[in-house]
């Protein structure tokens, strides 16, 4: 049996048409498949490949840490450099109130980690979130997912969550006493582009703030310069009580992290002890790879350049199939109206060599999210074989 058979038959399939692509190979902004035909690379693994991929210093931050130790013990127990060195880092560039880091293996992980620790400070369980929001999909984050498609063939689920329109009056009216959390994504990527209003995150964090309710932002895709600015909160001034990561967060390595103040996080140490845990969570392989990432992020000053990207996509990107380019930064829809005509786009990208994908809240959308490391000429052949797809 070939690799296509063996995946068909042993890999555990997540849809009935996967891409399917077989990839052999990954550098810079392409992928590569087992016949040698190169792919644009315009969604970077959904907003994981910020910086490329197979940036050197990345590959060797993960050979020498390699080298030194693996796996030595679960989370929290023993001092490892990698994780100390890369909670530090992030901490210095993150606002005062977020200098405590619980290292994940993914982003749904950190979505349950933050939802149990807002449980355990509050002493309450309602939990407000979004419609149309994602933040991962096991039972706890599926839980707060927005579209009850996915949610109803899992039920039940937790209970006390609440659903409101992004943007909403009615979210800050829910909003009260017995609020453990209003959970929210900075930019809503999966509706396909949907930003906040200055004043509506400013109210939110208010009605916040008065009804002692932790504000969680989910910047789990629009993290690491995605949105032009290092954190998508930066935008607006507006400082979250608790803050997820993951995707770029570990320099292509599996990774997911909620980061809070010492004094929050520290709840979880008593009543119970280990009251959140992990094995993996942490890895010294994956902190060493995601501070080399987030190095390279910093040193090549990429996130200055993503302002300028983002213009000339919405300079070429001009269609009569196209009703809208929807963006904050280099996290872009392109708005065809429908399923079939983004499925049948894609296809011809795909055969053409550029490979894109869609939204799962917003499926007549094409997704583009390429690495921040993509040039104005590889924009402009993307664009071409975009339109040429359209047509």
């Amino acid at each position: 049996m070939n690799n296509r058979q063996l995946f068909q038959q042993h890999v555990a399939q997540t849809s009935p048409a996967p891409i399917g692509i077989e990839v052999v190979r990954a550098k810079g902004n392409y992928l590569y498949d087992a016949e040698g035909k190169a792919y644009i690379d315009v969604i970077g693994g959904i907003s994981v490949c910020n910086i490329g991929h197979g940036h050197p210093k990345v590959l060797e931050a993960i050979r020498v840490q390699a080298e030194q130790y693996l796996h030595v013990m679960v989370y929290g127990e023993v001092i490892q450099s990698p994780q100390v060195k890369y909670a530090a880092m992030l901490a210095k560039h993150l606002p005062e109130n977020l200098n405590c880091v619980y290292f994940t293996n993914s982003g749904s992980e950190a979505t349950d980690g933050a939802l149990k620790l807002a449980r355990r400070l509050t002493g309450r369980t309602d939990i407000i979130c979004c419609n149309n929001s994602y933040h991962g999909n096991s039972l706890g984050a599926l839980s707060v997912m927005g579209d009850e498609y996915w949610r109803n063939a899992f039920r039940p689920l937790l209970p006390g969550v609440w659903h409101c329109d992004y943007n909403s009056d009615e979210l800050i009216e829910r909003v009260n006493n017995q609020t453990a959390c209003v959970l929210i994504e900075t930019v809503q990527a999966e509706a396909g582009l949907i930003v906040p209003s200055q004043s509506w995150l400013e109210r939110l964090r208010k009605k916040c703030t008065e009804t002692g309710t932790l504000l969680i932002f989910d910047e789990i895709q629009c993290g690491f310069g995605r949105t032009g600015k290092l954190w998508g909160f930066e935008h607006y001034g507006v400082v979250p009580d608790v803050v997820l990561l993951g995707k770029a967060l570990g320099g292509g390595m599996p990774m997911g992290a909620f980061i809070a103040s010492h004094e929050m996080m520290a709840s979880l140490t008593h009543n119970p002890v280990l009251g959140h845990i992990t094995t993996f969570g942490g890895h010294p392989v994956c902190c060493a790879a995601g501070m080399a990432a987030f190095s390279v992020l910093l040193e090549e000053i990429l996130i200055a350049d993503v302002a300028a990207k983002e213009a000339e996509f919405h300079r070429l990107l001009v269609h009569p199939a196209i009703k809208a380019v929807r963006s904050k930064g280099l996290l872009m829809a392109i708005d065809l109206g429908e399923f079939d005509l983004v499925l049948a786009a894609l296809g011809k990208c795909l055969t053409s060599g550029l490979f894109s994908d869609w939204f799962l809240f917003a499926p007549g959308c094409i997704r583009i999210a390429p690495p921040l490391t993509i040039t104005i000429d590889e924009i402009g052949e993307a664009c071409r074989i975009i339109l040429a797809a359209l047509d």
